[in-house]
């Protein structure tokens, strides 16, 4: 809290609320806005629009986030104790590991980085400014003090501004202070001192956003001058970790408790029985090594950005690397239903006066409202504004005048526009959701006649609209007024829209996507539920849901969620597929609600009121198309506005979410059996089981042939269904198949000191289990990586095949190679080899047996 307080602080001295005059004369600013001469000049003054946390790493900062790595720290002490004891040898192996393992994370890191900025610059956000007098559209990070910015509902504030003009303006800012419900905001000076910048009625703050009403304003600060960008560099790096990041360090601090047990124990053994306790610490560092899965970071790294690089070509952008495993693990999918199950496109079908028959006064009155109107323009207004003749027909321009607009807001669910006719009559015009609607409406018109709706005819109406909603069609109501009390300086407002003249009704229609139905059976193939979750009423959802597959036997409407507390939803939400007449709270509890029993919980919307629900999902999905601040408020952006692209992108997470499993279970159960061997063979052997360099050599060559598991395929059975973090399932295989290796290697001991009689001659001894460890640890890669009969029934990459064949030839190479010497290996005896296929077979025998036992028994 003292932090927030001292931004606050420092940023109310920062000129934000200044009086007008004093901020037209310090940005020196002209209503017809910036020139492009001046906007550059003033961004090479002020820098781009853009806060701390988005600008890349410097290659130092990244390098050396890579240097400080622990285990990077522990090859370096290994490096510099090999130099100062004189094993020089080791010490450039060593080294050479140290140098491959932070180069070849760098590098992947950069290039992962890249691919992400080249994915999300193809989802840009821009704002409406004025540029050498004329309007124009320029992506966020161009705008510079003194820019003027036309501001609409539906709109990110782009920066930090004044406001010059405002008509009902409200800016939801839960983004900074947490609040639910959207404030006022408004051009006029306030002299009031404040201490909280928030507060002030005449500023917008970047990362906000326009719920209803329209203005112009300044850009007085940008970049990280802005309130949310002091706040961002004051909290660069704590960022919240996803469940990705989560199950991440789960593992790490999995493979630190069995360091902290193994480690200790080995050096303390061997210390202990050769009473060369440099050797034993030597020999301890190098087991921990051998612990650590060294090429995780890499391996996730390639993974992620391959994934990403996939769905990008499936019309899926991925702007958090991260999310790609979310994606993988989400059970359930809320979504709403125009433009994701039905086509986006509305069409105006009908236009009917209150008993049901086509009326042309009605098109007209719609189309006058939906062309004067300047807030947020939908799908309906489009639909309508189709009828172009009507422009001629009605001669707009020369017969009407706009006086003034009151524009729609979520609450009221309506809008309207005062126009003024050649007889200088204001009429007013307003449209709709119909039971709103007709709470505003005394009269009804009758061919041309206001006379009193008594309740007989609003139970017609409404009946009329049940009827039509019935047959799918989505119902807008539109009324009218005449306003013979004209004020002397016009400025009508909400408490206008009474006692008003219903003329009739505006039905349209969306109809489902050919494709809706197969995408939903494609997802429920996946294990992926699907919620409906819309405003509209449940008649026309019914409709369009039942064209599609989805059961309608249960709805849960918005009024009903509004009297139930948090955990009576989470206590029925299950058992509803269908939530309609919702306002945006409902679709964030409906969502927490989810979350509370345990689901992994996508939302996909594209409006402003969805960008609550997006924020509070386990994974935001938007489209291209989307208001700004739904964009902003998603992990995955479609580019095409469709669930079969959904589709594709859940089982490509599944996918890569699968390779990072692989590998994880690969290196962490054979290291464990590696270093449990250690262990067992350090008590009884008078040397060392295996020298640290030849551990650590092992280790490289092993973490090597790993590297090409990114290009392996998953198994289509494992993709059927949301995959998780398991550590508890995660540490049962790592028990239970890492010792399966250890058997074996306590056969190679047995052969090498009875068959070979090694116990005189460790070079011997350190070689034969040097490659049977790295045979067996680069064959078992090909059980571990499938639930499947491997080679059989499933058979990996070419690439992960060729890595594999070429490591365990390096490894029988080097035995042999003019670096014997320096590794301390010695030529094997050709029975060795035969014994060792031996081994191999029945290991992989063993390891399969133990596999499909875990499998069944989780």
């Amino acid at each position: 809290m003292p932090k927030i307080a001292a931004i606050k602080a420092s940023y109310s001295s920062n000129g934000i609320g200044l009086p007008l005059k004093e901020l037209q004369a310090k940005l020196q600013f002209s209503r017809d806005g910036l020139t492009t001469e001046e906007a550059e000049a003033r961004l090479r003054q002020y820098g781009f629009n853009e806060i701390a946390r988005e600008k890349p790493l410097s290659w130092f900062r990244r390098l050396w986030n890579h240097l400080k790595n622990p285990l990077v720290i522990l090859l370096s002490i290994l490096a510099a104790v090999s130099w100062i004891t004189a094993d020089v040898p080791s010490a450039i192996v060593i080294f050479t590991m140290v140098v491959l393992g932070v180069v070849l994370r760098y590098f992947q890191e950069v290039r992962a980085d890249k691919a992400a900025q080249k994915l999300k610059a193809m989802v840009s956000t821009h704002a409406t400014v004025v540029r050498d007098g004329k309007q124009t559209e320029l992506p966020l990070k161009l705008l510079a003090p003194g820019d003027i910015v036309i501001l609409g509902a539906g709109d990110m504030i782009p920066a930090d501004v004044r406001l010059l003009t405002a008509k009902d303006l409200f800016v939801n800012q839960a983004t900074l202070t947490g609040e639910a419900l959207p404030v006022e905001k408004s051009d006029k000076e306030t002299s009031a001192v404040c201490d909280n910048p928030l507060e002030l009625s005449q500023n917008c703050f970047l990362g906000t956003n326009v719920v209803s009403g329209t203005a112009t304003a300044m850009v007085v600060h940008t970049g990280d001058r802005t309130y949310f960008g002091a706040l961002a560099s004051s909290i660069a790096g704590e960022r919240e970790p996803t469940s990705f990041d989560k199950g991440i360090n789960r593992f790490t601090w999995l493979m630190i408790q069995f360091i902290f047990v193994m480690v200790p124990a080995v050096f303390l053994i061997n210390g202990l029985s050769r009473h060369n306790w440099l050797e034993a610490f030597l020999f301890a560092l190098a087991v921990a090594v051998g612990l650590t899965p060294e090429m995780l970071p890499m391996i996730v790294s390639v993974n992620l950005s391959k994934g990403a690089l996939a769905m990008s070509r499936k019309k899926v952008i991925v702007k958090r690397l991260n999310a790609i495993q979310n994606f993988g693990a989400m059970d359930v999918l809320c979504t709403d239903k125009t433009g994701t199950i039905t086509r986006g496109k509305i069409v105006l079908e009908q236009h009917l006066d209150v008993s049901g028959k086509d009326s042309l006064k009605v098109l007209e009155y719609g189309y006058l409202n939906s062309y004067f109107h300047t807030g947020l323009k939908n799908l309906l207004d489009d639909a309508v504004l189709e009828h172009e003749e009507l422009e001629t027909t009605l001669n707009i321009r020369g017969s009407y005048k706009k006086i003034d607009e009151i524009p729609f807001d979520f609450e009221r669910k309506r809008m309207s526009v005062v126009v003024e006719d050649n007889n200088g009559l204001h009429l007013l015009i307003c449209k709709g959701a119909v039971e709103g609607m007709l709470d505003m409406c005394t009269k009804i018109d009758d061919n041309g006649v206001a006379k009193a709706m008594p309740p007989k005819d609003r139970e017609t109406c409404l009946q009329l609209v049940h009827q039509l909603n019935g047959k799918g069609f989505r119902v807008v109501a539109l009324a009218y007024k005449r306003l013979e009390e004209i004020p002397t300086e016009p400025a009508y407002e909400i408490s206008d829209e009474c006692d008003l003249v219903l003329l009739g009704f505006l039905s349209f229609f969306d109809p489902p996507k050919e494709t809706a139905s197969e995408a939903l059976q494609r997802l429920n193939k996946l294990n992926v539920g699907v919620k409906i979750l819309t405003g509209d009423n449940e008649a026309i959802t019914c409709y369009i849901c039942e064209q599609v597959g989805i059961t309608t036997e249960r709805i849960l409407l918005g009024p009903e969620i509004e009297t139930m507390s948090d955990k009576k939803l989470a206590s029925v939400v299950n058992d509803y597929t269908i939530f309609a007449r919702l306002i945006p709270s409902h679709k964030q509890r409906i969502i927490r609600a989810l979350q509370q029993n345990g689901h992994v919980t996508g939302f996909m919307g594209d409006g402003i009121n969805d960008a609550p629900a997006l924020k509070t999902a386990d994974i935001g999905i938007s489209v291209n198309t989307a208001v700004d601040v739904a964009k902003e408020s998603s992990d995955i952006i479609l580019l095409e506005n469709s669930l079969l692209v959904l589709e594709q992108g859940v089982a490509e997470g599944r996918s890569v979410f699968g390779n990072i499993i692989k590998y994880i279970k690969m290196a962490a159960s054979s290291n464990f059996g590696n270093m449990f061997s250690v262990v067992g063979a350090s008590a009884f052997l008078p040397f060392l089981p295996m020298l640290p360099i030849q551990v650590i050599t092992n280790n490289l060559l092993y973490d090597f042939s790993q590297t090409t598991i990114p290009t392996d395929k998953v198994d289509e059975d494992w993709l059927v269904k949301p995959r998780k973090w398991t550590i508890d399932e995660l540490k049962r295989f790592i028990l239970f198949i890492g010792p399966v290796s250890s058997i074996f290697d306590y056969v190679t001991f047995f052969i090498m000191l009875y068959v070979f009689h090694a116990r005189n001659n460790p070079a011997l001894f350190h070689t034969g289990w040097f490659v049977e460890s790295l045979f067996t640890q680069t064959l078992i890669i090909h059980v571990i990586r499938t639930n499947k009969i491997p080679f059989i029934e499933s058979r990996a990459s070419w690439q992960l095949l060729l890595s594999s064949v070429v490591i365990v030839l390096i490894g029988a190479w080097l035995t042999v190679s003019p670096l014997a010497g320096t590794l301390g290996f010695v030529p094997l005896p050709t029975l060795f080899w035969v014994l060792l296929g031996v081994i191999l077979v029945c290991y992989i025998a063993l390891t399969q047996v133990v596999k499909n036992w875990l499998i069944r028994h989780t």
